[in-house]
C-alpha cells in the first residue's frame, strides 16, 4: 500500500523452515535490518541505499499491547531537573518524589519512559522503588547520587521496586483486569526514581532531565499489581572469569521463600502477566525457568538472542501461576572473550546483572526473592585458605597461602591464571554451592528465611530446548507463518520520486 506519505510493504515467512542458512523466528529478539532508497527501481538496476539504512532489535512474536487510552486520561511526570552527568563510565542518580495523587485509591494503567532527545544511549536504565510513608516532605528538595557514603538516609528507606524500565524499551500498558494502586496508605507516596547512566566515553557537561510519564484513572481495575525482583543478588560474589565463551549463572528464588511468603499471603497463588529480564553487556542469553514440586514447567519467559540495548517487559501469551511449592530459576548465559580479567557482578554496565522482574497480581507482601553463592567455596577453587578474621575492609584480604598474601579477594581471583578448562570446572562447581537466600517485603522488613542458608535443586543444566524436528518431505513444526509489516515514512521532498517499492 502507498499514499503520499507513507510506502507499506507486507511479507510473510515460516517461523521455523528447516533451512539451516535461515534463523528460527522464536519469542526472542531478532535483529531487524533495514535500508531503501527514495527513488524506484531504474532501467539500470536498483538504486544504492546510501546512508537510509539502519537497524533494530524487536521482539515479533511480543509486540507492545497498545491499549488505545481516553484522551482524557490524566498523567502526571516523574523527571529529574537539570541533573549534570559526571564524565565518569557509571553513575546511578536517585531523585525523591511525592505521588501527587492522595486520598483516594487510582490505578496506573500505562508508563512512558520520557528520555531526553540526544540521551538514549545515556540512560541506561531507570527504576522505581516504594519508600517508606512515614517520610516528609523535606526528602524532596534535592537529588543525589545512589549508593554513595554522603547518600541521604531517607533513600535506605525505598527497598520495593513499583517499576522498572531498561534501555530500548518502550511504554508499558497494563492489562484491562490490572493496575498499579496508589492514593491509599498502602500504596507509595514517596517513591525514588533511580537513574542509571552509562557515560563509557567520560563524556562532560553532559545535562539530564529525563524519567518516567504514569497515565492513571479512577476507574478501578479488579486488581492491584505488584513486582517480585528475583535472581542473584547484586554482589562481588556473583563472578564470571575472563575468556569463557560461555558461562552459566542461577539466581534462586527458592522454593523456601515462595512457601512462606506466598503461604502467608497468598495461598492460592499470584499470576504472572510480564516479565522483564536484566543483564549487562557480557549477557547473552537469559531465561526464567519455573518448578513445581521439583517437575519442570514451561518457561515463564526467555530470551535467546539477549540485546543490552533492548530490555523491556516481556507480555507472556498466557498468565501463570506461582504457587506456594514453586520455585524459579533465573538463568543467564555470559561471554567474556573479550575480557583478560575478572567480570564481578555490580551496577556498573561493565559489571554484570542476572535478575528478572516480575510483574503479578494481586500485589503481596514479597519485594525480593533471590540469592547469592557462598564466596569462601569460590575461593578455595584458586587455592585460598585462609582470610584474615575478624573482616576490617571490604573486600577483604587473603592471609594464605602466600602467593595471594595480602591480596584483596578481588586481586587473587584476577592473580589466577584462568584456563576455559579451569573456567569450565569453577562454572559446575558455582552452580551446586550452597547460596545465601534473600526474601524480603517492603519497608526493609524480612520474611524469616531471610539470611538462611539453601542449596540449589537437582535440576538439568543447562536448560534445553526442544528441537524443532524437520524431513525432506514436510517440515510440520514450521507450519506457522508471521507475517511483518515494513513502513517507510516519505517526506515532503522525495514524495514525487516515491514508487510503490522499497529494498
Amino acid at each position: 500500500m502507498e499514499n503520499s506519505t507513507h510506502t507499506i510493504l507486507a511479507f510473510s515467512r515460516e517461523l521455523h523452515t528447516c533451512d539451516p542458512n535461515d534463523k528460527s523466528i522464536t519469542e526472542s529478539t531478532v535483529r531487524v535490518i533495514w535500508a531503501y532508497h527514495h527513488k524506484d527501481l531504474g532501467e539500470a538496476g536498483q538504486n544504492y541505499h546510501g546512508s537510509t539504512r539502519g537497524t533494530k532489535s524487536l521482539r515479533l512474536l511480543n509486540p507492545e499491547k497498545a491499549e488505545v487510552s481516553p484522551a482524557s486520561l490524566s498523567y502526571f511526570d516523574l523527571t529529574n531537573k537539570d541533573v549534570p552527568v559526571p564524565d565518569k563510565d557509571t553513575t546511578y542518580w536517585c531523585q525523591m518524589f511525592k505521588i501527587p495523587v492522595q486520598h483516594e485509591k487510582h490505578h496506573v494503567t500505562k508508563v512512558e519512559p520520557l528520555i531526553q532527545k540526544g540521551h538514549e544511549n545515556l540512560v541506561h536504565h531507570i527504576l522505581l522503588y516504594q519508600c517508606s510513608s512515614n517520610l516528609n516532605d523535606t526528602v524532596l528538595d534535592y537529588g543525589h547520587e545512589c549508593y554513595h557514603p554522603n547518600m541521604p538516609d531517607s533513600f535506605f528507606t525505598c527497598e520495593t521496586v513499583i517499576f522498572a524500565w531498561a534501555i530500548g524499551g518502550e511504554g508499558f500498558t497494563y492489562p484491562p483486569h490490572v493496575g498499579l494502586s496508589i492514593g491509599t496508605a498502602a500504596d507509595p507516596q514517596f517513591v525514588l526514581m533511580e537513574v542509571h547512566y552509562d557515560n563509557p566515553t567520560y563524556t562532560e557537561g553532559l545535562i539530564d532531565n529525563s524519567g518516567l510519564r504514569l497515565f492513571y484513572t479512577p476507574v478501578l481495575r479488579k486488581y492491584d499489581a505488584g513486582v517480585i525482583e528475583a535472581g542473584l543478588w547484586v554482589s562481588l560474589f556473583h563472578n564470571i572469569p575472563p575468556g569463557m565463551p560461555e558461562f552459566v549463572s542461577e539466581g534462586h528464588c527458592t522454593l523456601e521463600c515462595l512457601e512462606e511468603a506466598l503461604g502467608a499471603e497468598r495461598p492460592s497463588g499470584i499470576h504472572v502477566f510480564a516479565v522483564l529480564l536484566h543483564a549487562h553487556l557480557a549477557g547473552r542469553a537469559i531465561r526464567m525457568r519455573h518448578f513445581r514440586n521439583g517437575e519442570e514447567q514451561k518457561l515463564l519467559a526467555y530470551d535467546d538472542e539477549f540485546d543490552f540495548n533492548f530490555q523491556e517487559f516481556q507480555y507472556l501469551e498466557e498468565e501463570r501461576t506461582i504457587m506456594p511449592g514453586d520455585n524459579l530459576i533465573t538463568e543467564c548465559h555470559y561471554s567474556t572473550m573479550d575480557r583478560i580479567r575478572m567480570t564481578w557482578g555490580g551496577l556498573s554496565t561493565r559489571n554484570e546483572m542476572c535478575l528478572s522482574y516480575l510483574l503479578y497480581y494481586p500485589r503481596i507482601n514479597l519485594t525480593r526473592c533471590a540469592s547469592i553463592p557462598d564466596i569462601m567455596e569460590q575461593l578455595q577453587f584458586i587455592g585460598v585458605k585462609e582470610i584474615y578474621r575478624p573482616v576490617r575492609t571490604w573486600p577483604f584480604i587473603i592471609k594464605s597461602p602466600k602467593q595471594y598474601k595480602n591480596l584483596s579477594f578481588m586481586d587473587a581471583m584476577n592473580k589466577f591464571k584462568w584456563s576455559k578448562s579451569e573456567g569450565l570446572s569453577y562454572n559446575e562447581l558455582v552452580l551446586k554451592l550452597p547460596m545465601n537466600v534473600r526474601c524480603s517485603k517492603t519497608d526493609n522488613a524480612e520474611w524469616s528465611f531471610q539470611g538462611m542458608t539453601a542449596f540449589p535443586p537437582e535440576i538439568e543444566r543447562p536448560y534445553k530446548t526442544e528441537p524443532v524436528i524437520c524431513s525432506s518431505s514436510s517440515c510440520l513444526p514450521c507450519s506457522l507463518s508471521f507475517t511483518l509489516l515494513f513502513v517507510v515514512h516519505v517526506t515532503s521532498r522525495t514524495i514525487g520520486n516515491f514508487g510503490p517499492f522499497v529494498q
